[in-house]
């Protein structure tokens, strides 16, 4: 039975989640989060006493943004990730965007690694934030409405799909570019222009606002010199990103590289979010 939990760094979702999970009457213990003010009864002074009595261990979303140390904006703690890993020796780790090295250096520590951002539900439930979020972006960073304005989402899995929807339904001309037949298909259906990946650099000049979300970089040097001098272009993929950002800035292109969206524009939300992934997760983990 999971009731004892650590929650080690972490941004404003977690703190949020933190509150959360002690209104669910699970007993939190965190670490590397003394700035958070609203969860101040939780903090203890070092990571083996947060971590010693815990049944699951929660980490930020991303784990790290430098493959060093734990992400942890609520802190002036610096907790090495080797640090982290020594010290949950056989227990349950929880934690969002684990990179393989951190799976390799917990092999010989029986520890279960779970990937809380490859859990199906949240990366659906995420996408309405991340969708928001660039929505937000291209009305503060665009002297024009988005209503009428040609917008080009490239890829069309979850985030492309439901940021369409929302651009469509406030009046932008929204196509969609994949590679899949079968996706440009559901374009066509849904009402959006289809663009195929191979006709896409003879089509991108026509577009005011590129946002992409495929996470490899699509927008080459190549691909940006076909580029409106005055577009936006916003790129929603996680790192190394979607664009080439040395081409970008030479070609004096705006553009915004929009990082962890739903931690940034809805952490409230995004946390409750988490919640519920994390629910399910625990009844997975205890076999209910």
């Amino acid at each position: 039975m999971i009731k004892n939990i650590a929650i080690v760094g972490g941004d404003l979702r977690i703190v949020k989640l933190a509150e959360m999970l002690r209104k669910e009457d699970y007993q939190v213990k965190t670490y590397a989060l003394e700035k958070a003010t609203q969860i101040q009864d939780t903090k203890v002074d070092t990571l083996e006493e947060c971590v010693k009595d815990a049944d699951i261990v929660l980490g930020p979303l991303p784990l790290s943004t430098n493959e060093q140390l734990i992400n942890a904006p609520f802190s002036e703690e610096k907790v090495q990730i080797d640090e982290l890993i020594n010290q949950i020796a056989g227990k349950t780790f929880i934690a969002g965007s684990v990179k393989q090295e951190v799976y390799e250096m917990a092999e010989d520590k029986d520890i279960t690694i779970f990937d809380i951002l490859k859990r199906e539900e949240l990366a659906v439930l995420n996408a309405i934030s991340t969708a928001e979020g660039a929505i937000q972006i291209a009305i503060n960073e665009t002297p024009k409405n988005l209503h009428g304005n040609n917008v080009l989402v490239l890829g069309f899995g979850r985030i492309g799909k439901i940021l369409s929807k929302m651009l469509d339904g406030i009046g932008a001309k929204v196509a969609c570019e994949a590679r899949k037949t079968t996706d440009l298909a559901w374009i066509k259906a849904y009402g959006y222009e289809p663009i195929n990946l191979i006709e896409l650099k003879e089509n991108l000049n026509r577009f005011d606002i590129i946002i992409n979300t495929i996470p490899y970089t699509l927008l080459n040097r190549e691909m940006l010199q076909e580029v409106k001098k005055d577009a936006l272009i916003i790129d929603l993929a996680s790192n190394p990103g979607g664009v080439d950002k040395q081409a970008v800035k030479e070609l004096e292109i705006k553009f915004n590289w929009a990082l962890s969206l739903p931690g940034k524009v809805s952490p409230v939300t995004s946390a409750e979010f988490m919640k519920e992934t994390l629910l399910n997760m625990f009844k997975e983990i205890n076999n209910e």
